[in-house]
């Protein structure tokens, strides 16, 4: 796959298009990038999908603090590779950017500098200033310019329609199944492993603390989670507990993560980490001591297992 974040030396036969944020790269916009390739193989061109850095949000309302994503841009970039994406446009969103009305949107970019063959689109697709572009109005478009445009209808998994809201919300509520179900695949944190107070090691369940590498990338609701973690390369398995910590903390909500990997006594202050989320096991609680906690440890151990083994 070709990356580009700017457009001068961007070259691709037939370009069959698809525009969106595509957070989380969900089952949805799986059906899009099969629609993609579909449309590519019967033009015989290449797939181009178009996206922004960074998020459009951050820009239109820079005083937001509330945007949570799924995936960060480096997740996105593996996941189009992944499917066989052939292109993928970075394009920087500016303020600038924002301003360009629909119709300057298709003709600079779109025609001019892409040279797009054919474009597809989502069935609730607007784009452009004050979100002008929808279908009909690319219609027309597609008629003048001499480009093929398909507009696809929802994903509907148990008459659910997938969406990313669905899956932040399902992620929110610590509902993982249901979130990885709508993904098609386990939601994945990346982090750094940072100091703690190594209070975990006292009672023989040392915890890893990581950092989010993006401040932006939602954190699962409180609770405890199986979960897999990947160190250089090797996966380990492990319980990761979501809580709170308001002081010295850059993850989203000031959320604490804490994972115990398991049979794994390595130093790895400084460490990157990866971690995918597989299932909850119970909610957050209070101890009445360090007995009963280490007892509930024990058995959330023993879950953890059982969910990993599961799966493996």
């Amino acid at each position: 796959m070709k990356t580009y974040e700017e457009l001068s030396k961007f070259n691709a036969k037939n370009p069959v298009v698809t525009i969106g944020t595509f957070d989380g790269v969900h089952l949805g916009h799986r059906i899009v990038i099969d629609r993609l390739k579909a449309y590519a193989k019967k033009y015989g061109g290449e797939t181009v999908i178009f996206t922004f850095y960074p998020h459009p949000r951050l820009v239109t309302k820079p005083d937001e603090t509330n945007l949570r994503l799924l995936t960060t841009l480096e997740e996105k970039k593996q996941l189009f590779a992944s499917l066989g994406i052939d292109h993928l446009i970075v394009y920087p969103f500016t303020k600038e950017f924002s301003e360009l009305t629909y119709t300057e949107f298709v003709k600079h970019i779109l025609v001019d500098k892409i040279k797009t063959h054919c474009l597809v689109v989502g069935y609730d697709h607007k784009f452009g200033k004050d979100r002008q572009g929808g279908f009909e109005y690319l219609k027309e478009c597609a008629l003048k310019y001499n480009f093929e445009i398909e507009k696809l209808e929802p994903l509907l998994l148990n008459d659910i329609h997938i969406s990313s809201t669905k899956i932040r919300e399902a992620l929110q509520e610590g509902d993982v199944k249901t979130a990885n179900k709508y993904l098609g695949y386990e939601f994945t944190l990346h982090g750094t492993v940072v100091e703690g107070k190594r209070l975990g090691r006292q009672i023989g369940f040392p915890t890893a603390n990581i950092e989010s590498s993006d401040i932006h990338k939602l954190i699962p609701g409180y609770g405890v989670y199986a979960v897999k973690i990947f160190l250089e390369g090797i996966e380990h398995s492990g319980m990761l507990n979501i809580g709170t910590r308001p002081t010295f903390n850059q993850n989203a909500d000031n959320r604490s993560i804490e994972v115990n990997i398991f049979d794994f006594e390595k130093d790895i202050y400084k460490k990157e980490a990866t971690l995918t989320f597989v299932d909850k096991i119970r909610e957050e609680k209070k101890f009445p001591g360090v007995e009963a906690l280490v007892e509930q440890l024990k058995k959330d151990k023993i879950t953890a297992l059982k969910i990993l083994s599961a799966k493996s």
